[in-house]
């Protein structure tokens, strides 16, 4: 078993900055594994703190590993739209309690904690909200005060330890959110309609095994 050792050419912190063009953002013509399974080619790095990324994120046998701490993320180096997004991921059994993390849609500079982007909320118990972060709104979600369009079914989460799919589209400004394949929400009229794809790093130890994106229209 190798643990994936980070080099330090792909250190990032919040200073850096977008350094990618979001002007042209790529529209999937077919599958795009977000993730290689070996590695983190393709991924940049957010923290609140100078902490090394290498002290959150790893992979081990083609898996990610995020501990949760400190609060920041991991987003794609190349924005992205009108896709449909497959993350497997789950709370890691051995942790103290099923916490927080998310998957951000649409992520635009400046890089901080937390970035303008829309939250495919990972928190347990919510898993099928959708909250805006950093100034993002849409229809009816356009104030501090109503930022997070809760979920439109009961819970669909599975236990911490167990593998939860999120499937998620992005069609101009609209999303819709599936959770272990139950359609939980839908917002329209979204601010933000590209960008980068991050997972969280908000507290809970969480390990990712697929994430990738398709054309819209794939079974």
């Amino acid at each position: 078993m190798k643990t994936f050792a980070f080099a330090l050419s792909i250190l990032f912190v919040a200073v850096a900055g977008f350094a990618e063009d979001l002007s042209a953002p790529v529209v999937p013509a077919g599958r795009i594994d977000l993730f290689n399974g070996k590695d983190f080619t393709g991924w940049k790095f957010v923290t609140r703190s100078n902490s090394e990324p290498s002290k959150t994120w790893s992979v081990k046998d083609g898996v990610i590993h995020c501990t949760g701490q400190p609060y920041g993320y991991a987003r794609t180096e190349k924005a992205y739209r009108d896709y449909k997004l497959t993350v497997e991921w789950r709370f890691v059994k051995i942790a103290p309690k099923a916490d927080n993390s998310g998957i951000f849609l649409h992520i635009n500079p400046p890089d901080k904690v937390w970035p303008a982007c829309i939250e495919a909320q990972g928190q347990h118990n919510r898993q099928g909200d959708l909250r805006m972060n950093g100034g993002a709104t849409c229809k009816g979600h356009d104030t501090s005060e109503t930022k997070n369009a809760d979920m439109q079914a009961a819970s669909n989460e599975k236990p911490p330890g167990e593998w939860n799919i999120f499937g998620i589209e992005c069609s101009g400004d609209s999303i819709r959110l599936w959770t272990n394949g139950k359609l939980m929400n839908q917002i329209a009229g979204c601010s933000l309609s590209a960008g980068a794809v991050g997972i969280q790093s908000e507290g809970g130890e969480i390990e990712v095994r697929k994430i990738y994106l398709e054309p819209l229209g794939s079974k």
